[in-house]
């Protein structure tokens, strides 16, 4: 006499009830607890950072800057003549990354080139009517922004959170 074979329902069943047997006990989370994480002043740093940077990288495409680009043209706009040199100094950029930066800002007719009235191997960059234009209303784009994203802090604290973290980098 032939035996059956066991009804797939069957099988399934006994497979399930062994593998969950050798399977670790799980639990489940209710609430995430971020308490190691927010004693970490990086993670506290990235996280206001890109609260402030989602809401910067739209504004600014408003007027075609990448933050690098406002960055380079605020040193512009509030440093006429500034060098390359000094440029990559102030705000630790490599040579090579600043040159096409640079390019593109002269070709967008955002700033220009004029020679160093001192050192004759420098050239100072200067911003033009256009870039000086257009930074003012970038940079109260920016202004406007974090006062919004930095509303909970007191008009003290904000300046007290830019003093701290600038002892960091500075």
């Amino acid at each position: 006499m032939a035996h059956a074979a066991p009804s797939p329902a069957k099988s399934t069943t006994s497979l399930t009830l062994a593998n969950q047997a050798s399977l670790p006990v799980v639990s489940a989370v209710d609430q995430v607890d971020t308490s190691y994480l927010q004693t970490l002043l990086g993670y506290n740093a990235r996280r206001a950072a890109l609260t402030i940077i989602e809401g910067f990288l739209e504004r600014m495409a408003e007027f075609g800057l990448r933050p690098v680009d406002f960055s380079v043209m605020s040193v512009i706009q509030h440093n006429p003549g500034v060098t390359s040199r000094q440029l990559c100094a102030a705000l630790n950029l490599l040579p090579p990354n600043l040159v096409g930066l640079v390019q593109s800002l002269e070709a967008r007719g955002l700033i220009h080139r004029q020679p160093h009235p001192t050192d004759g191997r420098a050239v100072g960059l200067h911003p033009t009517s256009k870039g000086s234009a257009l930074m003012q209303k970038a940079e109260q784009a920016a202004t406007d922004l974090e006062v919004a994203r930095s509303a909970r802090l007191t008009s003290a604290q904000r300046k007290t959170l830019l003093e701290l973290l600038q002892k960091i980098y500075l």
